[in-house]
C-alpha cells in the first residue's frame, strides 16, 4: 500500500540538521570609524509657533501663471531674544526650503478668490540665497487650517508693528537724552568760573590805581 505521506517530508528526515549560527564571541572592530557630526539647521534659537502641512506656489511674472514650490510642512519660528517671526516652508522629502522670509507689520494675507482652503500674499523671499520679491498661494487641507495659518500670519505681522514703535520710541528717547546731556555740558561751559570773578576785580583795581599815578615831570 503506496504511503499518502509527501514526499519532501522523507527526504527532510533523511536530512542531516542545518547547523545553526554560532556565537563564537568574537568582536569585529568596524572598518572606518564614523565620527558625529553637530548638524545646525539655523532654527536653534527660535521657537516654532505654528506648524502645518501645505502645497505652496508662487507666482510666475513671465509665464502668468502660478507654479508650484513644493509640499511640506510651512511653519512660523518666533526668535527667542529679538522676537522677530519668520516663515519657513520645507518639502517633505527632500527638505529644501521653498519659503523663508520674515514677518513685517506691512505685510497682510488674504483669502484667495473663490477657494477657502487657500490664500495669497506678497513677499520679499531669500529661500534661493537672494531676495526676490514674491507673491505666494498656499492651500492646505481643510479650512480649518487656512484660517489658522492666516489668523497666526496676521497676529504675527501686528506684534512686529508694535515692536517697530517700542524701537522708535526707545531711539527716541535715547536721541533725546543725548541732546539733554549736551544741553547740560554747555550750560556748564557758559558758567563763569568762581575764581575768575575775584581775578577781574583784582585787575580793575589795579587799573584805577595806575590812573590815579601824576604823571611824571619831564
Amino acid at each position: 500500500m503506496a504511503s499518502t505521506e509527501p514526499e519532501h517530508e522523507h527526504r527532510e528526515e533523511g536530512e542531516a540538521p542545518a547547523n545553526e549560527d554560532e556565537d563564537t564571541g568574537a568582536q569585529v572592530a568596524p572598518i572606518v570609524k564614523l565620527e558625529e557630526i553637530a548638524v545646525t539647521t539655523g532654527e536653534e534659537d527660535e521657537t516654532s509657533i505654528l506648524d502645518l502641512k501645505a502645497k505652496l506656489y508662487r507666482f510666475d511674472k513671465d509665464g502668468n501663471q502660478w507654479k508650484e514650490r513644493g509640499a511640506g510642512s510651512v511653519r512660523f519660528l518666533k526668535h527667542k531674544e529679538s522676537g522677530k517671526v519668520r516663515l519657513v516652508m520645507r518639502q517633505s522629502k527632500t527638505l529644501k526650503i521653498c519659503a523663508n522670509h520674515l514677518l513685517l507689520p506691512t505685510m497682510t494675507v488674504q483669502e484667495h478668490a473663490g477657494n477657502e482652503k487657500s490664500c495669497v500674499w506678497h513677499a520679499t523671499d531669500f529661500a534661493d540665497g537672494e531676495l526676490k520679491d514674491e507673491l505666494f498661494c498656499i492651500r492646505f487641507a481643510s479650512i480649518e487650517n487656512n484660517k489658522t495659518f492666516m489668523e497666526t500670519f496676521q497676529e504675527a505681522a501686528e506684534s512686529q508693528k508694535n515692536k517697530e514703535e517700542n524701537k522708535d520710541a526707545s531711539a527716541t528717547a535715547e536721541i533725546l537724552e543725548k541732546l539733554s546731556v549736551e544741553e547740560k555740558k554747555i550750560e556748564e561751559k557758559e558758567e563763569v568760573p568762581v575764581g575768575s570773578e575775584k581775578e577781574t576785580k583784582s585787575d580793575a583795581e589795579k587799573t584805577e590805581k595806575k590812573d590815579e599815578e601824576p604823571a611824571s615831570s619831564a
